[in-house]
């Protein structure tokens, strides 16, 4: 029974069809991206031993972020809240254009498909780039007349950090995990167009 379920996936999925199944159901995980955040990060220090957590989504910062940013302050760092703000006041269009290109793409055919796919391949990548920028400038361009001086350095996106008697752990989150799975569909979608 089950084999007979797992071979029906696996046929509706070759089926002209699966090409708009898997097309429509990226489509629909990159939007709702949107919602969920792409990147967490704790702060702990002496005084929060159980750390502050802040929540970055391509719209906002969320959490206690405010906090956090107090704390950033002491070492001469910008607010979390400054960071991308030409990318955080774009995000929803190119959200938005890059859902109606992947749903749009299957009906177009392949030339136009490939077209409207290969930015959702990208976008991940692109994620973490900007997100690198920011971390890199914010490490990069420490307030000279802050309370505590210490050497530029690159904070870390992913996994421990450590300044001083601070201590970071940063993870993607929710949001990035579905628009990286909205690039491996596309990606698969690149490679059915490719073979045919």
């Amino acid at each position: 029974m089950i084999r007979t379920v797992q071979s029906e996936v696996r046929s509706a999925i070759r089926r002209p069809g699966g090409l708009q199944i898997r097309s429509w159901v990226a489509a629909a995980m990159l939007g709702l991206s949107l919602l969920l955040p792409y990147w967490r990060i704790t702060l702990f220090a002496p005084q929060y031993p159980g750390g502050l957590r802040a929540a970055v989504y391509l719209t906002k910062v969320s959490g206690e972020s405010s906090e956090i940013s107090i704390l950033n302050h002491y070492i001469g760092m910008k607010p979390l809240e400054d960071a991308a703000p030409l990318e955080r006041r774009f995000a929803v269009p190119i959200v938005l254009a890059g859902v109606l290109a992947v749903a749009a793409s299957p009906l177009l055919g392949p030339r136009a498909g490939r077209l409207l796919q290969a930015p959702a391949v990208l976008f991940p990548a692109g994620v973490i780039a900007d997100l690198a920028f920011w971390m890199w400038k914010f490490g990069h361009s420490l307030d000279p007349s802050a309370p505590i001086r210490i050497e530029p350095f690159m904070p870390a996106i992913i996994g421990r950090g450590a300044v001083m008697q601070f201590s970071t752990y940063a993870m993607f989150s929710g949001g990035f995990f579905l628009s990286a799975a909205t690039a491996l569909i596309a990606l698969h979608n690149l490679f059915h167009w490719s073979r045919r």
